[in-house]
C-alpha cells in the first residue's frame, strides 16, 4: 500500500495546470478595481502596474491558500488568466530560480547575476490540499517582471474569468464537510510539458 501511494505522488517538482495544445491557465488575486475589469474586458486596465513584478500560479488551490478563498484584503477577485504556451514557455527558459541552490546553480555570484539579468523567477512552494494543508511536493510560483510582465499583461493574454464564485462554493463545500463536492468543483491540473527545467532545479 505504502508504495502504490509513492508511485502515484507527484514528482516533488512539477508544472500542474488546466492546458490545452497552445495555452496554460494560470490564477492572480486582486481587489476588484483591477478585477472586475479586467475579467469584464478580457484584458488587464491600464491602471495594472505594468513595471511591477507579478506572480502567476497554475494550481487554484495555492492560489486558494494565498488569497484566503478570496476573503484576504485587495485579493477578493480571483482571477483565471488563460495565457499562450508561447509565452509561459518563454518565460520559465528565461527564468531563474529565486533563491541559491548549490546543487541548481554553478555559484552564488552566477546565480545573483542570472536573477538579476531573468525577466521571470521561480518559486517551487508546497503544493495545497482542500483544507489548503501543505502537501508534500512542490508547485510552481513564476515571478515575471519588466518586458515578461508587459508581455504577458498585453500580449500572452488570451482570455480573463471572474471565478470568483467558483472559489466561494468550493469554500463553502469544504466548510460544510463535503470534501468530495468540493473536490469535483476544483478545475483539473495535469502534468503540463514545458521542456527541460534544469536551470529551475526541476
Amino acid at each position: 500500500m505504502h508504495d502504490e501511494q509513492n508511485s502515484t505522488r507527484p514528482p516533488m517538482r512539477q508544472i500542474r495546470a488546466a492546458h490545452t495544445a497552445t495555452t496554460v491557465t494560470v490564477y492572480q488575486a486582486y481587489a476588484p478595481h483591477l478585477g472586475l475589469p479586467a475579467a469584464r474586458d478580457g484584458r488587464f486596465p491600464a491602471a495594472w502596474k505594468r513595471e511591477r513584478m507579478t506572480w502567476i500560479k497554475p494550481s487554484f488551490l495555492w492560489m486558494m491558500y494565498r488569497c484566503g478563498w478570496a476573503t484576504k484584503a485587495d485579493q477578493e477577485t480571483v482571477l483565471a488568466v488563460e495565457i499562450t504556451r508561447e509565452g509561459f514557455d518563454h518565460a520559465l527558459r528565461h527564468a531563474c530560480l529565486s533563491h541559491f541552490e548549490s546543487g541548481t546553480h554553478t555559484g552564488r555570484e552566477d546565480w545573483q547575476r542570472a536573477l538579476r539579468e531573468a525577466p521571470a523567477r521561480v518559486q517551487w512552494d508546497p503544493e495545497r490540499d482542500l483544507h489548503l494543508n501543505p502537501l508534500p511536493y512542490r508547485s510552481l510560483q513564476l515571478g515575471l517582471s519588466g518586458p515578461a510582465s508587459r508581455a504577458y499583461a498585453d500580449e500572452w493574454t488570451v482570455s480573463i474569468r471572474d471565478v470568483t464564485p467558483l472559489a466561494r462554493q468550493i469554500h463553502a463545500l469544504v466548510r460544510s464537510g463535503d470534501d468530495a463536492a468540493a473536490r469535483a468543483l476544483l478545475p483539473v491540473e495535469t502534468p503540463c510539458p514545458a521542456g527541460p527545467l534544469a536551470h529551475l532545479g526541476a
